[in-house]
Order: C-alpha cells, then structure tokens, then sequence
C-alpha cells in the first residue's frame, strides 16, 4: 500500500510539472521528482495509460510535453496559483474581455468550492479591500478567442499574421513576432517586434482579426523595452501637438501639468508648453484648464476650437449680464 500510495503521490506531482511548463527533458523531470530517468519513462507510460497525452519531444536531448486530449485533466494548483486564479476570474466575470462572463462565473463557482478555508480566507480579504478605481471610459471589449490566440502565439514563439484596423480606420495586414500581453485596466495591448520595420511595435488587440494558418516559429532573441507600450499610448494620446506661449512662470505652470509635457522658461512671468492630445477639442480644454492667458501659434484645427470657444463662452456671458439686469 506504501508504495502505491508514493508512486500516486509522483504521478500527481509529475502531471503538475507537466502542466507547469510546455516542454521538459527527462533529465530536468527525473531532477525534480528525485528518481531515475527509468521511472520518469515508466510514469509517463502510467500517464498515457490513464489517458493523459503526453507527448515526445524530438531532439538531441529528448522531452515530454503534455498535449490537449479529449477532456480537461484536473489541475493541480498551489496556494500562490489558486489565489491568483480565483482572483482573476471574479476580475473576468466582469471584465472587458467579451464572451467569457457567464464562463468565468461558472468556473468561479467550481473552484470556490474545493478551495482549502486558507486560501478561502485569502481570496475573500483580497475582495473585501480592492476597490476598483472608477474609470473615465469604459473598456474597450476584446474577443476571448482572439485574446487567447494571441497569448497562444506569445507562448509558442510563433510569428502572427493579422488584419488590423489602425488609428485613422484604415485596413492592414501585418505579420509580427509577437511578444508580450499588456493590460492597462481599458485596453489590451499586444508588444510585438515587426521584421518589416525593423522595430518594436504596439497594436490594440481590440483592432486585430488573427488570419490563419499559424506563422513559422521565430527565436526570442530580444525584450522588448519596458516602457515600449507606455510611450506607444502616449503617442497616440497626442497626435495633435501645439508650441503655446503662456503668460505665467515657468515653475507655476509645470506645477500642473504631468511630468512628461515640455515647459520652457522665457522669462520670469513667461513660459513655452508644448502640448498635445487626441484632438483639437481636448487640446483646447487641456489649455484652458492651464488657467492662465494664452497664444497658440497652431494648428489650424485648434485655432478653429478655441474661436468657437470664445463666441460660446462670449455668448453665455452676455446672456448672464442680461439676465442679471432683468
């Protein structure tokens, strides 16, 4: 009964390493579990029999990797992981990634009910004090199938081929080799390196259709730069760009502005902002919020905003003095 009960033990520990990682050597396997190589290959044998598909890997060193059969295997969590899955699929039955709330919750419900009083104790403190910070807009939906596709590629070291839909709604197909996810609570972001351009680039997942078949495998023989996607928003957030001359120090003005808009002294009551956003609306309000006098040498489009600002804010002042002499 003891060794059955300790080669059980091993299977359940090997399935977890299994799970843990796409592919493993038989030495890296026998290293871990503390047998030989012999009865690495005699459990897997056991594995396959229960009906898990593990898979050789070909190769100078060999392997195994667990395939996808015709049920999900049971998954052997620990504490760490079990938090962080319970956590994000009470995150997903509300999120912003479309067509997996009904199935989150479900999950959910499953795993609550087998979780240890421990980790239970855990999850429901970490819920009881997050609150979500109200967002100004809100997220932008991402399809699971594709989001999974895309994480699947990132994994794989797979190059992906997209149909993507880009800023100014204009179609394009791109064939990347896609590195990282990035979630910043709205939107999802894939960082992928492009052979064409020879650079790091962002997309919105939520414009990107994958094509298939699947790319040819690539090695990721480079990270990408760390504040790659940070950059990539702040760029598209300021498309429109201004050099304003405000009537205020330089040291009052910076004061209310983020860290990365460019303020330039002129004198002691003067200042140069170079502005930017989206558009030429939310430039202007961007401006006006300075609360300072101001001259701004273009473009076009905001010199047109900021007149029918001044008629409206013209107007509504007028309308006021009537309606206080009346």
């Amino acid at each position: 009964m003891g060794t059955m009960l300790e080669t059980s033990a091993r299977l359940l520990r090997l399935l977890s390493l299994l799970q843990s990682r796409r592919d493993w050597t038989g030495a890296e396997l026998a290293e871990r579990l503390e047998v030989s190589a012999r009865t690495v290959r005699y459990d897997v044998g056991k594995l396959r029999s229960l009906g898990y598909p593990v898979h050789a890997v070909p190769g100078v060193a060999g392997g195994y990797r667990l395939g996808a059969g015709a049920a999900l295997p049971p998954l052997l969590l620990d504490d760490e992981e079990a938090v962080a899955v319970t956590v994000s699929l009470r995150t997903a039955a509300g999120g912003s990634v479309t067509g997996i709330e009904e199935s989150s919750v479900r999950a959910l419900a499953k795993i609550e009910q087998v979780l240890p009083p421990r980790l239970r104790h855990r999850v429901s403190a970490l819920n009881a004090y997050t609150v979500p910070l109200p967002a100004g807009a809100p997220p932008d939906p991402v399809d699971a199938d594709t989001l999974t596709t895309v994480a699947a590629a990132c994994r794989d070291h797979r190059r992906l081929r997209f149909g993507y839909r880009t800023h100014d709604g204009t179609d394009d197909v791109r064939e990347v080799e896609p590195y990282r996810l990035v979630h910043t609570g709205r939107r999802w972001y894939l960082a992928a390196w492009d052979p064409s351009r020879d650079d790091w680039r962002t997309f919105r997942v939520d414009r990107l259709t994958p094509r298939s078949p699947a790319g040819r495998s690539f090695t990721p023989d480079r990270e990408p730069p760390p504040d790659l996607v940070p950059r990539s928003i702040e760029t598209a957030l300021t498309r429109l760009r201004a050099r304003v001359t405000v009537h205020a120090p330089a040291e009052v003005i910076s004061a209310r502005l983020p860290p990365s808009v460019p303020v330039e002294p002129v004198d002691a009551e003067t200042c140069v902002v170079h502005a930017g956003a989206d558009g030429p609306e939310r430039l202007a309000l961007y401006l006006l919020a300075l609360d300072a006098d101001f001259e701004a040498d273009g473009p076009p489009e905001l010199l047109r905003v900021l007149a029918q600002l001044g008629r409206r804010c013209n107007s509504a002042s007028i309308a006021a003095e009537k309606e206080a002499r009346s």
